[in-house]
């Protein structure tokens, strides 16, 4: 599959041929294996930040790594709780080494940008401490033309969509755990692994706003969603992963703008 965005469906010579020229992305999906809620899969955040990445990569020329499947532990207040069965975690260490490793990888390659597509809530910091470290190791070994990008697919939501996709108001990203976002972009990409007839309507969770440990199993909703995925539809699903793709689409550009023009200024 020589056209594919997908790094691991390629061979290595057709992959060393489009990373030859510098200006070639490399997106890395990262999502955990956590649970859903009793309507979708555990690697929900998986399928999700590799299709968006998938998207993106189309827009603009890049090529999508295999996913980092596991994420850091599950959070109460905004995945439910790492305690759920099923949910499967990383500790911080353990993530903050993956980035660091595969960010000096793809710098190995010859990759000069890299960016990281985030599908779980509890990653981000420890994928931005992980690829801190690997970009200064880089500049004391003398390579300065390597950038790193984190997003979180849910930050490129704009207002306007929330307004729209949200009518009856909107609870927040933490709490959209299970909810409406996810089901929706679940029911657009991948329909065969929604079961719409077993979401629990219920309002959503009412959580302190501090933790502590050991958690309480009994504040998070038995569902372990955090809100109701009962307004989740297919079309919300397009929706989204069309203008969330658009605007990260947008930002890798404006970004990696001065990566190409230092590369041509070098030549």
């Amino acid at each position: 599959m020589r056209n594919s965005v997908y790094m691991e469906e390629l061979d290595s010579f057709t992959y060393r041929e489009k990373i030859s020229d510098g200006k070639a992305a490399v997106l890395v999906p990262v999502g955990s294996i956590e649970q859903h809620g009793p309507h979708m899969p555990l690697n929900v955040d998986v399928l999700l930040s590799r299709a968006m990445a998938g998207s993106v990569a189309e827009a603009v020329g890049g090529l999508v790594a295999a996913p980092i499947t596991y994420g850091y532990k599950s959070q109460q207040r905004s995945g439910g709780g790492n305690h759920i069965p099923g949910t499967t975690s990383l500790d911080a260490s353990t993530v903050i080494s993956i980035a660091r490793t595969l960010t000096l990888e793809f710098a190995r390659h010859g990759v000069r940008k890299i960016a990281f597509i985030n599908g779980h809530f509890e990653n981000y910091q420890f994928l931005y401490e992980g690829v801190d470290l690997a970009v200064t190791e880089l500049q004391r070994a003398g390579i300065n033309d390597v950038k790193v990008m984190l997003l979180s697919y849910w930050d490129f939501v704009d207002e306007a969509t929330i307004a729209e996709l949200y009518p009856d108001g909107f609870t927040g990203w933490d709490l959209e755990h299970g909810g409406v976002l996810e089901t929706s972009l679940m029911l657009h990409l991948y329909p065969e692994k929604v079961e719409m007839d077993k979401v629990e309507d219920l309002p959503p969770a009412v959580l302190p706003n501090y933790d502590v440990l050991p958690v309480r199993p009994e504040l998070t909703p038995a569902s372990g969603c955090l809100s109701s995925a009962a307004q989740a539809t297919a079309t919300k699903g397009e929706i989204l992963l069309k203008r969330a793709s658009v605007a990260m689409s947008a930002a890798l550009d404006a970004e990696f703008q001065d990566v190409i023009d230092n590369d041509v200024e070098q030549k």
